[in-house]
């Protein structure tokens, strides 16, 4: 079966629009009042090209849209878009090196401007400017030429057929973005546009009017939006910062807020909340990996600013092999997924596991093997010395451990520096507010992207169903550094040649079978053969709304905020 085959025969599917999904409660713009969300990771930016934060793009998809986004199921829909091109309706060329846009009729900007091609070509200016550290680059891997064809046609070349044309313009990472707004902010100024990064002027149902970076976000429905009585609320507070758990209590428990995001607690707390009776948890999976990143550079703050964690700087221990499998083999996931996530959760090895097509057999890491561990790490040189600590030419296996403040993962912390300290290794456990660390501020010493740390443990996730933008990102020079503004979505600064191939090869393959096999190939270089990505947790996602709020329809593959215009209150 070949890609083409699904685009020719994807028509009917594809045609589907958020507008196929109305609730029947229609009336005024605004009728319903205030919506207030809670996401324990407060936003910092509201501009997905220069973070890639979920947090970042998730409060930014209620202002800035895509030409089409993932529905539930994965399924590719409309938004800014007439239709979601294929082969059938002629969008996608029949040998699938271009991709052609088609803007709606009459979409306003919230300014009242009018939404033009001229508008995607900038977008794809913006991001594939090299000093600009897009953080969603991946998504223009293979674009040789975006031009506009006419105001509302947009032409998107690749530099070979590319069996899946929908990286840009396509999902919450990659927005469409005011060409006005945004002119003098391209390359190294990108960071430097606080109003637009801030209050960016967008298409979707709601407007900024105050941002407060890692507290609170203030809006108000966009009067412009294209949809007559959409959004159903006049305002919306979306807070940041606390924790999970104070989250969940105020949808759950006190009622005093309507959506509470990505519920990362134990089971049974999850239960307790929900017993409170203000509100429900919500769950599905998707591909959402908990993970250990090994730094494969250098961290140490005794180096020049322009050099640490820089490739131009080895890591000491950690470009070991042997140290970093012996580190993933130390691990029990069951214990883990037991402890922090319940049915929740799945133990992997993959960081791709799923859809199935892509799932690697890869099941090596599953059982914990202390004893195997020592004798890799003995065999390889690395000695205890009086102190218990592995040694080996003066250098310790001393790991600093960083993450995101919660009380999972400071949990799974906990229990990962004790399965370390039975294989001789010294663990220092950090962990850091989740607006900064997820913040992508290139001023900050504290963001995974920087990565001043040995190890770093989160997660995140790949728009729709297809992962070869995600597979991508791992690309040789597309790490985060000074000269991107420590961008990039490269976060362990892994490179091979070889994997390099596999990307291109996996861009031009049509055949569904062949690509699975590369995803897999690609899923295991990663994993099991280098042990650079060593996955735990395959999460499922738990969010939670008020009983009041109707029409939520949580995604997994795009943002969870997706459908937020279709959003009323109920009666209950």
């Amino acid at each position: 079966m070949k890609l083409r085959t699904l685009l020719l025969g994807a028509g009917a599917t594809l045609a589907l629009t958020p507008m196929a999904m109305a609730d029947g409660h229609s009336g005024e713009r605004g009728r319903d009042g205030e919506v207030k969300i809670i996401y324990w990771q407060a936003p910092s930016i509201l501009n997905p090209y220069l973070s890639g934060g979920t947090k970042d793009i998730e409060s930014s998809s209620l202002v800035i849209e895509p030409m089409g986004r993932y529905d539930q199921d994965g399924n590719p829909v409309a938004f800014l878009a007439e239709e979601i091109p294929t082969v059938a309706n002629g969008g996608v060329s029949e040998d699938l090196t271009s991709i052609t846009w088609k803007l709606k009729e009459g979409l306003k900007w919230s300014d009242g401007s009018d939404v033009t091609s001229a508008d995607l070509v900038f977008t794809a200016k913006y991001c594939m400017d090299p000093e600009g550290g897009c953080a969603q680059g991946a998504k223009f891997e293979g674009v040789t030429n975006v031009e506009a064809i006419d105001a509302l046609t947009t032409k998107v070349t690749f530099s070979s057929p590319k069996p899946n044309p929908y990286g840009p313009f396509m999902g919450g990472q990659s927005p469409i973005i005011q060409a006005a707004q945004f002119a003098e902010c391209l390359g190294a100024r990108a960071p430097e546009c606080t109003d637009a990064n801030f209050g960016p002027i967008g298409t979707g149902p709601f407007v900024v009017t105050t941002f407060k970076p890692n507290d609170v976000i203030q809006m108000v429905a966009n009067e412009n939006y294209r949809e007559e009585g959409k959004p159903a609320f006049a305002a919306l507070t979306f807070k940041g910062g606390g924790s999970a758990e104070a989250s969940g209590r105020a949808v759950m428990e006190t009622g005093e807020y309507d959506y509470g995001w990505n519920l990362q607690l134990a089971p049974d707390v999850i239960q307790k909340m929900a017993e409170g009776g203000k509100g429900v948890p919500i769950s599905a999976f998707g591909a959402l990996v908990e993970r250990l990143e090994m730094n494969l550079t250098n961290p140490s703050p005794d180096l020049p600013a322009d050099t640490r964690s820089t490739v131009a700087e080895p890591h000491p221990f950690l470009s070991d092999i042997n140290v970093r499998e012996a580190l993933s083999m130390a691990i029990n996931r069951e214990e883990l997924v037991a402890v922090g996530y319940g049915d929740a959760g799945r133990p992997t090895c993959n960081l791709v596991p799923a859809p199935a097509l892509y799932a690697s057999e890869n099941t090596g890491c599953l059982t914990q093997d202390i004893e195997g561990a020592n004798a890799k790490l003995e065999a390889a040189g690395w000695v205890k010395g009086s102190d218990g600590i592995r040694a080996k030419d003066g250098v310790r296996i001393s790991i600093l451990y960083q993450t995101s403040t919660n009380a999972v993962r400071q949990d799974f912390q906990a229990l990962i520096k004790d399965y370390w300290s039975q294989i001789g290794v010294e663990t220092e456990l950090r962990n850091l507010d989740g607006s900064v660390f997820f913040g992508g501020d290139p001023g900050s010493p504290d963001t995974f992207q920087k990565f001043y740390a040995d190890v770093e443990m989160y997660a995140n996730v790949f728009d729709g169903t297809d992962p070869q933008a995600y597979l991508a990102a791992y690309k040789c020079g597309n790490e985060p550094k000074p000269s991107s503004q420590w961008q990039g979505e490269n976060i362990n600064r892994f490179c091979d040649p070889a994997y390099d191939a596999l990307i291109d090869e996996l861009a031009k393959t049509g055949d569904l079978e062949k690509r699975g096999e590369l995803g897999k190939k690609m899923n295991d270089m990663l994993t099991k053969d280098s042990f650079t990505i060593v996955p735990l947790v395959d999460r499922g996602r738990v969010s939670a709304h008020s009983n009041t709020l109707g029409g939520v329809v949580l995604n997994v593959f795009d943002s969870e905020l997706w459908n937020a215009a279709d959003w009323y209150r109920t009666g209950n």
